[in-house]
């Protein structure tokens, strides 16, 4: 078994002691609740030249995703359906720990964490992103962007994915003449068809104690942590676990209904923003 390597910052021990003696008594160092997330605003389409775009806060982690789709060749294992790319960046501004160069292990954890999650219950109905069956199909490329990490890195990449795929719209194909597709950039018309939505929740592990949506400092301090990707039906579609403690069987339970109960609430607040786009800058839950 490989072991993620987790980029956290240097904290004085008895800032740590703290941390811990608080979550203890069921309280944070930011006075919130332990199954609590911090303030969640949202902004769509921030990026004009992307199909589609969102950017996400939850605290003072931010992520940006812009959605961009090319016309490409399909996979051999199938030919009649578009392709999914996620790509996740880690921009060396958002923390000290991160350095120029290629994705590190953690942007590449991430990015696989949110394609499986979209992946695994459909969330993009692939099928109808086939142009030329078996020759020419749309690729979706959803690159995640990592503005400021401060914890959570995964919910907040997640929801701002699962915006950005929801605001986006195809360009036009102006021509189809054997196997050459001749597409506008500049002209935007139907909407990525969507089956369902996505979100996921982390929750972070400190002796037998558990935290929703844990800050940096407090992933400094966690023993282990889980990712529980839920849809919109309710159905548990993706699970990641990092560090090396372990849980129970009545630990895992217990987790799964806390993601169950707080992934309504991000759907809810998804949903919303949805249908009252111009209220997206002013969203906090």
């Amino acid at each position: 078994m490989s072991l993620t390597p987790v980029q956290t910052p240097i904290i004085p021990r008895l800032k740590k002691e703290k941390i811990v003696s608080l979550i203890k008594t069921g309280k944070r160092i930011d006075g919130r609740r332990l199954d609590e997330y911090r303030p969640i605003t949202i902004q769509l389409n921030p990026i004009q030249k992307a199909e589609g775009s969102a950017a996400v806060k939850i605290g003072d982690t931010m992520a940006m995703v812009g959605v961009k789709l090319e016309v490409g060749i399909p996979y051999s294992d199938r030919p009649n359906e578009g392709v999914l790319q996620v790509h996740a960046e880690f921009v060396p501004l958002a923390s000290p720990t991160f350095e120029p160069g290629p994705p590190d292990e953690n942007a590449i954890e991430t990015a696989r964490v949110i394609d499986r999650s979209l992946r695994e219950p459909r969330a993009i109905r692939l099928e109808d992103l086939a142009i030329i069956p078996g020759q020419k199909v749309w690729i979706v490329f959803n690159d995640i962007y990592l503005l400021d990490h401060d914890g959570n890195i995964i919910d907040a990449s997640m929801l701002a994915s699962m915006l950005a795929l929801n605001v986006t719209k195809m360009p036009k194909i102006v021509s189809i003449e054997g196997d050459k597709v001749v597409i506008d950039k500049d002209s935007r018309g139907q909407k990525l068809p969507l089956n369902l939505n996505v979100v996921t929740v982390t929750i972070g592990k400190v002796d037998k104690y558990f935290i929703v949506d844990p800050s940096l400092e407090e992933e400094s301090v966690l023993d282990a942590k889980i990712t529980v990707a839920v849809d919109s039906l309710g159905r548990i579609v993706g699970l990641q676990k990092m560090g090396m403690e372990g849980f129970t069987e009545d630990e895992v339970d217990y987790v799964i209904e806390l993601a169950l109960k707080k992934a309504k609430e991000l759907h809810s607040l998804l949903e919303k923003v949805l249908k009252n786009p111009e209220e997206a800058s002013k969203s906090i839950v």
